[in-house]
């Protein structure tokens, strides 16, 4: 039986590659926590997480402080039963965004170590369902962009081969819906429109938005209020005919149980590092997939690919770049689909040179 002898934490910054504001913020620099670990047997697994800018240092204490010091001795390969001590041992900071971020920087690490073991890829060993996901872009459609801006980023993205594109909402209502009109417009009725509102209205407000923006075909309508709000959010659901998309500020299963059991929302966003890692992840996906929803998941393109390719539910993967800084390759893209990686583990090749430049603490 294989032993963990070996957990570390460390922290990096990696600056933004172009301005990105929402309706409430501005994305200025990502923190990203990696977890190494080591067996006796001469295995390794290298996992990650991340901030948008802020809480990267009370991260980074929790796993050095709390979670790490119970990884020596355990079995790598029971990635269940790992999470399970981990997530006790924390109970009283549980369920919150810190402790998932936490959790899910040491569960993709024992991921990436239990795939490495097999020689697997990760989208293999976690269900195999396809080698390839359909990807819609968010760099064109920042709130800061003028209309125009808007309009030629998704007619650039169109042209390049990709399925859809998503925009930010989150100015006045009339704004919104005339900025939203002119893309759909220029693209045309072949091409998916993603809006997202960053969690920044009400109900009333979103209902409202909502029956402006419904004439111009959106794929889904994002975030339109506080994550906490389900029955808000199942308001608005059951007042458009726009598929209400949520899950990137959700940190437990248990929240996506309930948003899918009220008919809360019709597209399941759930974030492997906000949920608490892979493990959860696919609780997550299944628990959609019973109750015939579609996920796709928020940001991490570079570890999503994966998991899309691995749950048969998956219907679009978010194309943000976020990582190229400190990896050597991209993701593979063919005909705006990305394509499964084939190495062993979770499939992203770190740059160990720039990653160790860029080393805060």
């Amino acid at each position: 039986m294989p032993v963990i002898t070996h957990a570390e934490a460390y922290l990096i910054e990696v600056p933004v590659e172009t301005l990105r504001t929402d309706a409430l913020q501005t994305f200025l620099a990502q923190e990203t926590v990696f977890v190494e670990i080591r067996t006796d047997d001469g295995g390794e697994g290298t996992g990650y997480t991340y901030t948008i800018g802020t809480g990267g240092t009370a991260v980074l204490a929790l796993l050095r402080d709390y979670l790490l010091p119970r990884l020596p001795g355990q079995d790598p390969r029971r990635v269940e039963a790992v999470w399970r001590d981990l997530f006790l041992s924390t109970k009283a900071t549980t369920v919150g965004a810190l402790t998932s971020l936490a959790l899910a920087a040491v569960d993709t690490a024992l991921w990436d170590w239990r795939c490495k073991a097999a020689g697997q890829p990760l989208w293999v060993l976690a269900g195999g369902a396809k080698d390839r996901v359909p990807l819609y872009d968010t760099e064109g459609g920042w709130l800061q962009l003028t209309t125009e801006e808007l309009v030629a980023g998704a007619l650039a993205s169109k042209k390049a081969g990709w399925p859809g594109i998503k925009m930010k909402v989150g100015r006045s209502p009339r704004e919104d819906a005339d900025r939203l009109a002119a893309v759909r417009d220029a693209v045309g009725a072949d091409f998916d429109v993603m809006l997202d509102a960053n969690q920044s209205l009400t109900a009333s407000d979103a209902i409202r938005r909502a029956k402006l923006l419904e004439p111009y075909d959106p794929y889904w309508f994002e975030e339109p209020l506080p994550a906490e709000d389900v029955a808000g959010h199942e308001a608005v659901a059951g007042n458009t005919s726009i598929p209400v998309a949520v899950g990137e500020s959700m940190y437990a299963p248990g929240q996506f149980a309930e948003y899918v059991r009220r008919g809360a929302a019709g597209v399941i966003q759930v974030d492997v590092a906000r949920v608490g890692g892979i493990t959860p992840w696919l609780k997550v996906a299944h628990l959609a997939e019973a109750a015939n929803v579609a996920v796709c998941p928020h940001f991490l393109m570079e570890l999503h690919v994966s998991l899309c390719c691995a749950v048969p539910n998956s219907r679009y993967l978010e194309h943000i770049p976020q990582l190229r800084a400190v990896t050597r390759d991209e993701i593979a893209v063919e005909r705006g689909h990305a394509l499964a990686p084939s190495a062993p583990g979770l499939g992203i090749a770190w740059d160990r040179d720039a990653i160790d430049d860029r080393r805060k603490r």
